[in-house]
């Protein structure tokens, strides 16, 4: 027997400036909750670490928000009493969960919204339940702030909600 493939919601967005990926951060903030795990994809550049930032700005949270590709894993706790945010680069980790496991996320997960960038192949083993956002450029553009954001709402958590709305 086959397993079951959990649900899935999704939505391709543009994005034409690195202040919209910011106000996407801060739409996309309105509908998370603690426990919510979002997985960040995208080239260097790409915008990953904006988005978040807009995240942290609609969620609340205090510290500036910072790619946290030198220290792996940053905490911003809620000035609203809403989730912290946990801000994760798994960049330079190579190996799959176990190596993340110093990072407690597992134990952070339920509380805070957990955003993990370059998470492909490490972190999917926290939950079924998870946002994922890639984020493309768009080619052949001579506008080099135009990119392609394509919204993946995997698990019970995302199904039937609507993402194109963002």
């Amino acid at each position: 027997m086959e397993a079951a493939h959990p649900p899935v919601s999704g939505a391709t967005l543009s994005v034409d400036s690195p202040a919209r990926m910011g106000d996407l951060g801060r739409r996309l903030a309105a509908l998370l909750r603690p426990g919510d795990l979002v997985m960040l994809t995208g080239e260097l550049g790409a915008g990953k670490t904006t988005l978040t930032r807009g995240l942290g700005e609609g969620l609340g949270v205090r510290g500036a928000v910072t790619s946290p590709t030198f220290v792996i894993a940053r905490v911003h706790p809620s000035l609203t009493g809403g989730p912290a945010l946990v801000h994760v680069d798994a960049y330079r980790l190579g190996g799959g969960l176990d190596e993340m496991e110093d990072l407690d996320l597992d134990v952070s997960l339920p509380d805070s919204v957990v955003v993990v960038e370059w998470g492909d192949g490490k972190v999917e083993e926290l939950t079924e339940d998870r946002l994922h956002v890639l984020i493309h450029r768009v080619t052949g553009d001579t506008d080099d702030d135009r990119r392609t954001v394509e919204l993946r709402g995997l698990g019970e958590r995302w199904a039937g909600t609507d993402l194109s709305g963002l």
